[in-house]
């Protein structure tokens, strides 16, 4: 194993000051970046533990009538808090979708956004040919296993998937990011902070070197009578989402005056089905409508042979998704 030195931050100011390093990496709960280095995926040389930064680990009421959620907060935590529970239930869910108890415990919040995908090709690093892990190396997974593979947002360089649930509530969500950079501090409109891959797919986000997410800010909450979070997974716990569906809706009635729609596990990003959305906005929720809406939410995709089945997934994932946000018993799809 390469040798690696160990800081403990003090503050927001000293984990930058400390990140311009090359080779340097912030760990909070590890869950992601200890597997990744284990493997011989990462290797970093110096690690910066931020777990004992004062003020990342609480969540608060903004003045706009929305919450901002610490980098720091523990996953199991912002799942079962009280704000987030009864006001941002599609993200509580989300989170409780995600990986295991034990997990989630130890998990945060800024790390769920840096987790990078779980593609066998990626992790084994066995396979030489991976754009993600060796820019200019090519991809073994479009030859190769590609069943759980990106069928939206993809590229001639990769077809990996964004692997979190939170993510995907998040983008529903319309969240705003927060980090703090040795450049000061700025913020990332949520659709703007993960990448597709392009000719790029090594980088996931647009952080620049050495910036630590500091807070998630979600605005006021809309969708807290109609919203549901829907996985759909090989397994029913500890695995996953081949598609998952974040659906958030205001609702007048039967008539649907805001929708907000996201998929995971179908793009490099949580992909914001906005087709679907404009298709039912300031309109009756019919099943008709959604089935169309559902339609064309993947007029775009591009699958692989393996993974083409995700196509029709997708759509009856929408469909039942906005079907159990709008109350409908049993979710037709």
């Amino acid at each position: 194993m390469d040798a690696i030195s160990y800081e403990r931050a003090g503050d927001v100011a000293g984990a930058v000051r400390a990140a311009q390093q090359p080779g340097t990496v912030f760990i909070g709960g590890g869950t992601n970046l200890l597997d990744l280095m284990k493997g011989g995926v990462a290797r970093p040389l110096r690690l910066i533990d931020i777990t004992h930064i004062s003020g990342l680990d609480t969540v608060t009421t903004l003045p706009n009538g929305g919450i901002r959620i610490g980098a720091l907060v523990r996953n199991s935590d912002a799942a079962n808090h009280a704000l987030v529970r009864e006001q941002y239930p599609l993200l509580s869910q989300a989170f409780l979708a995600g990986a295991s108890a034990q997990l989630r415990n130890m998990a945060t919040v800024g790390g769920n956004l840096m987790q990078r995908t779980r593609c066998a090709y990626f992790y084994d690093t066995a396979f030489t040919q991976c754009n993600k892990r060796m820019p200019g190396s090519g991809c073994a997974s479009l030859e190769g296993h590609h069943r759980t593979q990106a069928i939206l947002g993809a590229s001639s360089q990769c077809i990996a998937v964004n692997p979190s649930d939170m993510s995907v509530a998040l983008a529903a969500l319309d969240a705003v990011v927060h980090v703090s950079g040795a450049a000061g501090e700025r913020t990332i409109p949520f659709a703007d902070f993960h990448r597709l891959p392009g000719d790029r797919p090594d980088i996931d986000t647009t952080l620049q070197a050495g910036e630590l997410i500091t807070a998630v800010d979600l605005p006021p909450p809309l969708f807290s009578a109609n919203a549901h979070y829907l996985k759909v997974r090989d397994r029913a716990s500890y695995a996953f989402a081949l598609v998952s569906v974040a659906a958030a809706l205001q609702m007048d009635g039967e008539h649907v005056q805001t929708a907000r729609i996201a998929l995971g596990g179908v793009a490099h990003k949580p992909w914001r089905a906005s087709a679907a959305e404009q298709m039912l906005n300031g309109q009756p929720l019919t099943q008709a409508r959604l089935h169309e809406a559902a339609a064309a939410a993947l007029r775009d995709a591009r699958p692989q042979h393996e993974n083409a089945f995700k196509v029709q997934l997708a759509q009856r994932a929408i469909v039942r998704a906005v079907n159990l946000a709008a109350g409908r018993s049993g979710g037709v799809a």
